[in-house]
Protein backbone atom coordinates (compact mmCIF):
# COMPACT_ATOMS: atom_id res chain seq x y z
CA UNK A 1 0.00 0.00 0.00
CA UNK A 2 2.93 2.48 0.72
CA UNK A 3 4.65 1.64 -2.37
CA UNK A 4 0.98 3.01 -4.23
CA UNK A 5 0.60 5.54 -2.06
CA UNK A 6 4.01 6.92 -2.66
CA UNK A 7 3.58 6.85 -6.54
CA UNK A 8 0.61 8.66 -6.41
CA UNK A 9 2.13 11.25 -4.27
CA UNK A 10 4.80 12.23 -6.54
CA UNK A 11 4.59 12.13 -10.36
CA UNK A 12 6.82 12.16 -12.86
CA UNK A 13 7.00 14.04 -15.89
CA UNK A 14 6.32 11.34 -18.15
CA UNK A 15 5.50 7.94 -17.44
CA UNK A 16 4.96 4.04 -19.20
CA UNK A 17 3.29 1.45 -18.18
CA UNK A 18 5.04 -2.18 -19.59
CA UNK A 19 3.90 -5.55 -18.67
CA UNK A 20 3.78 -5.18 -15.50
CA UNK A 21 6.00 -2.38 -14.79
CA UNK A 22 5.70 1.52 -15.07
CA UNK A 23 8.93 3.66 -16.33
CA UNK A 24 8.80 6.90 -14.59
CA UNK A 25 11.16 10.30 -16.09
CA UNK A 26 11.45 13.36 -14.88
CA UNK A 27 14.86 14.20 -16.40
CA UNK A 28 16.90 13.04 -13.74
CA UNK A 29 15.46 15.49 -11.30
CA UNK A 30 15.17 12.45 -8.37
CA UNK A 31 15.73 8.96 -8.57
CA UNK A 32 12.47 8.15 -7.42
CA UNK A 33 10.81 10.29 -10.25
CA UNK A 34 13.39 8.62 -12.48
CA UNK A 35 13.28 5.10 -12.38
CA UNK A 36 11.49 1.67 -13.50
CA UNK A 37 9.10 0.48 -10.61
CA UNK A 38 6.70 -2.89 -10.46
CA UNK A 39 3.17 -2.33 -10.34
CA UNK A 40 1.80 -5.80 -10.88
CA UNK A 41 2.19 -9.05 -12.45
CA UNK A 42 4.96 -10.06 -15.66
CA UNK A 43 4.39 -11.85 -18.50
CA UNK A 44 7.65 -11.05 -20.45
CA UNK A 45 11.07 -12.98 -19.57
CA UNK A 46 13.28 -10.06 -17.36
CA UNK A 47 16.45 -9.89 -20.00
CA UNK A 48 13.98 -8.68 -22.96
CA UNK A 49 12.64 -6.55 -20.27
CA UNK A 50 15.56 -4.77 -19.03
CA UNK A 51 16.92 -4.66 -22.56
CA UNK A 52 13.66 -2.79 -23.21
CA UNK A 53 13.63 -0.49 -20.51
CA UNK A 54 17.34 0.50 -21.94
CA UNK A 55 16.11 1.63 -24.99
CA UNK A 56 13.41 3.79 -23.73
CA UNK A 57 15.92 5.70 -21.09
CA UNK A 58 18.86 6.08 -23.39
CA UNK A 59 16.42 7.70 -26.34
CA UNK A 60 15.37 9.86 -23.09
CA UNK A 61 19.30 10.83 -22.87
CA UNK A 62 19.30 9.28 -18.83
CA UNK A 63 20.60 6.33 -17.28
CA UNK A 64 18.21 3.26 -16.90
CA UNK A 65 17.17 3.13 -13.25
CA UNK A 66 15.37 0.32 -11.36
CA UNK A 67 13.78 0.64 -8.00
CA UNK A 68 14.29 -2.51 -5.78
CA UNK A 69 12.25 -3.07 -2.91
CA UNK A 70 10.54 -6.11 -0.82
CA UNK A 71 8.29 -6.49 -3.48
CA UNK A 72 10.16 -6.82 -6.56
CA UNK A 73 11.45 -9.97 -8.31
CA UNK A 74 14.31 -10.90 -6.55
CA UNK A 75 16.22 -12.39 -10.10
CA UNK A 76 15.83 -8.81 -11.45
CA UNK A 77 18.19 -7.87 -8.46
CA UNK A 78 20.30 -10.26 -9.62
CA UNK A 79 20.06 -9.59 -13.25
CA UNK A 80 20.64 -5.97 -12.64
CA UNK A 81 23.90 -7.15 -10.45
CA UNK A 82 25.44 -8.91 -12.91
CA UNK A 83 24.74 -6.28 -15.80
CA UNK A 84 27.15 -4.24 -13.87
CA UNK A 85 24.15 -1.91 -12.23
CA UNK A 86 25.60 0.30 -9.05
CA UNK A 87 23.60 0.63 -5.87
CA UNK A 88 22.38 3.89 -5.01
CA UNK A 89 20.42 5.74 -2.56
CA UNK A 90 19.33 2.87 0.32
CA UNK A 91 16.16 4.61 1.86
CA UNK A 92 14.37 3.44 4.76
CA UNK A 93 10.48 3.87 4.97
CA UNK A 94 9.15 4.97 8.22
CA UNK A 95 6.07 4.46 9.77
CA UNK A 96 3.36 5.89 12.83
CA UNK A 97 0.44 5.89 13.56
CA UNK A 98 -1.42 9.29 15.00
CA UNK A 99 -3.57 8.41 17.70
CA UNK A 100 -0.89 10.20 19.69
CA UNK A 101 1.23 13.07 18.40
CA UNK A 102 4.25 14.39 19.92
CA UNK A 103 3.87 17.54 22.31
CA UNK A 104 3.82 21.48 20.02
CA UNK A 105 7.04 22.92 20.66
CA UNK A 106 7.23 26.51 19.91
CA UNK A 107 9.84 27.72 17.69
CA UNK A 108 11.97 31.00 18.80
CA UNK A 109 9.92 34.65 17.66
CA UNK A 110 12.49 34.75 15.09
CA UNK A 111 10.04 32.53 12.86
CA UNK A 112 7.10 32.29 11.42
CA UNK A 113 5.51 28.68 10.83
CA UNK A 114 2.61 28.90 7.75
CA UNK A 115 0.40 26.23 6.63
CA UNK A 116 -1.11 26.36 3.05
CA UNK A 117 -3.60 24.08 1.30
CA UNK A 118 -1.03 23.61 -1.57
CA UNK A 119 2.21 24.17 -3.12
CA UNK A 120 3.24 27.84 -4.16
CA UNK A 121 5.53 29.26 -7.13
CA UNK A 122 7.28 30.83 -4.01
CA UNK A 123 7.51 27.44 -1.74
CA UNK A 124 8.89 25.70 -4.48
CA UNK A 125 11.63 28.26 -5.22
CA UNK A 126 12.37 27.79 -2.02
CA UNK A 127 13.03 24.68 -2.22
CA UNK A 128 15.37 24.44 -4.55
CA UNK A 129 17.54 27.42 -2.43
CA UNK A 130 17.70 24.96 0.29
CA UNK A 131 18.21 22.04 -2.09
CA UNK A 132 21.25 23.94 -3.68
CA UNK A 133 19.68 25.11 -6.87
CA UNK A 134 17.97 23.60 -9.85
CA UNK A 135 18.90 23.58 -13.77
CA UNK A 136 16.50 25.83 -15.55
CA UNK A 137 14.77 22.46 -17.18
CA UNK A 138 14.02 21.80 -13.56
CA UNK A 139 12.88 24.65 -13.02
CA UNK A 140 10.47 24.81 -15.76
CA UNK A 141 8.99 20.89 -15.07
CA UNK A 142 9.29 20.28 -11.63
CA UNK A 143 6.46 23.12 -10.51
CA UNK A 144 4.11 21.19 -13.08
CA UNK A 145 4.68 18.18 -11.51
CA UNK A 146 3.83 19.29 -8.01
CA UNK A 147 0.50 21.21 -9.67
CA UNK A 148 -0.33 17.19 -11.08
CA UNK A 149 -0.47 16.02 -7.60
CA UNK A 150 -4.06 14.25 -6.77
CA UNK A 151 -4.10 14.45 -3.51
CA UNK A 152 -5.02 16.87 -0.92
CA UNK A 153 -1.55 18.88 0.30
CA UNK A 154 -0.53 20.46 3.66
CA UNK A 155 1.92 22.94 2.32
CA UNK A 156 4.29 24.00 5.46
CA UNK A 157 6.96 26.76 5.15
CA UNK A 158 8.77 28.55 7.99
CA UNK A 159 10.21 31.82 7.52
CA UNK A 160 12.68 34.50 9.07
CA UNK A 161 13.06 37.78 8.20
CA UNK A 162 10.55 37.67 5.55
CA UNK A 163 12.90 34.46 4.20
CA UNK A 164 11.85 31.10 3.50
CA UNK A 165 14.45 29.03 5.84
CA UNK A 166 12.53 25.34 6.00
CA UNK A 167 9.86 23.19 4.01
CA UNK A 168 7.54 20.63 4.32
CA UNK A 169 4.98 19.29 2.29
CA UNK A 170 1.86 16.73 3.51
CA UNK A 171 -0.26 14.58 0.82
CA UNK A 172 -2.74 12.44 2.25
CA UNK A 173 -4.08 9.70 0.19
CA UNK A 174 -7.05 7.45 1.75
CA UNK A 175 -6.30 7.80 5.59
CA UNK A 176 -2.48 8.30 5.18
CA UNK A 177 -0.34 11.38 4.80
CA UNK A 178 3.25 10.94 3.32
CA UNK A 179 5.52 13.63 4.93
CA UNK A 180 7.69 14.76 2.01
CA UNK A 181 10.06 17.95 1.18
CA UNK A 182 11.65 18.37 4.84
CA UNK A 183 14.66 21.12 3.92
CA UNK A 184 15.95 23.22 6.44
CA UNK A 185 18.28 26.42 5.59
CA UNK A 186 21.50 24.91 7.15
CA UNK A 187 21.80 28.38 9.25
CA UNK A 188 18.95 27.36 10.78
CA UNK A 189 19.13 23.58 12.17
CA UNK A 190 19.65 22.70 15.36
CA UNK A 191 16.85 24.77 16.45
CA UNK A 192 13.37 22.55 16.12
CA UNK A 193 12.62 23.91 12.76
CA UNK A 194 12.46 20.64 10.76
CA UNK A 195 10.21 19.43 13.56
CA UNK A 196 8.41 21.92 13.80
CA UNK A 197 7.34 20.96 10.22
CA UNK A 198 6.72 18.10 10.72
CA UNK A 199 4.62 18.05 14.03
CA UNK A 200 2.78 20.29 11.96
CA UNK A 201 1.85 18.04 8.88
CA UNK A 202 1.20 15.57 10.74
CA UNK A 203 -1.60 17.61 13.36
CA UNK A 204 -3.03 19.02 10.33
CA UNK A 205 -3.67 15.83 8.65
CA UNK A 206 -4.72 13.86 11.73
CA UNK A 207 -7.60 16.80 11.77
CA UNK A 208 -8.49 16.17 8.32
CA UNK A 209 -9.14 12.20 8.95
CA UNK A 210 -5.55 10.72 8.50
CA UNK A 211 -4.99 7.97 10.93
CA UNK A 212 -1.13 6.96 9.63
CA UNK A 213 1.96 8.53 8.32
CA UNK A 214 4.88 7.31 6.34
CA UNK A 215 7.78 9.01 5.13
CA UNK A 216 11.17 7.84 3.27
CA UNK A 217 14.68 8.89 4.59
CA UNK A 218 17.71 7.95 2.32
CA UNK A 219 19.60 5.05 5.31
CA UNK A 220 23.04 7.19 5.61
CA UNK A 221 21.17 10.29 6.72
CA UNK A 222 22.18 9.98 10.32
CA UNK A 223 20.31 13.32 11.66
CA UNK A 224 17.31 13.21 10.04
CA UNK A 225 16.63 9.18 10.85
CA UNK A 226 17.43 10.81 14.46
CA UNK A 227 15.10 13.21 13.78
CA UNK A 228 12.01 11.50 12.63
CA UNK A 229 12.63 8.54 15.38
CA UNK A 230 12.10 11.15 18.07
CA UNK A 231 9.06 11.98 16.60
CA UNK A 232 7.65 8.34 16.85
CA UNK A 233 8.43 7.44 13.26
CA UNK A 234 10.05 3.86 13.39
CA UNK A 235 11.41 1.50 10.65
CA UNK A 236 9.40 -0.61 8.22
CA UNK A 237 11.32 -1.58 4.99
CA UNK A 238 13.92 -0.63 2.71
CA UNK A 239 14.56 -0.40 -0.93
CA UNK A 240 17.28 1.19 -2.96
CA UNK A 241 18.06 1.68 -6.67
CA UNK A 242 20.30 0.15 -9.35
CA UNK A 243 21.89 2.85 -11.68
CA UNK A 244 23.68 1.55 -15.32
CA UNK A 245 27.02 2.67 -14.99
CA UNK A 246 27.41 3.29 -18.21
CA UNK A 247 24.85 5.93 -18.41
CA UNK A 248 25.29 7.53 -15.28
CA UNK A 249 24.88 11.21 -14.11
CA UNK A 250 24.24 13.51 -11.58
CA UNK A 251 20.77 14.16 -10.18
Amino acid sequence: MIEDLSLNAWPSWQMQVYDGWILRFSHFYTHRTNCVEQIGLSQLPLPEKIAYCEDVYHWWKSPCVFKIQPLSDPALDALLDGRGYAIEHETIVMLRDLRELPAPRKLRDIYTLRVRPHTSRAWIDGLFRLKGGASQLHRRIVPQMYAAVPKDEIAVSVHAGGELIATGLGIIDRDVVGVYAIHTDERCRREGVAGAVVRTILEKAKQRGAVNAYLQVVSDNAPAKALYRGLGFTDSYRYYFRTERSQRQGG
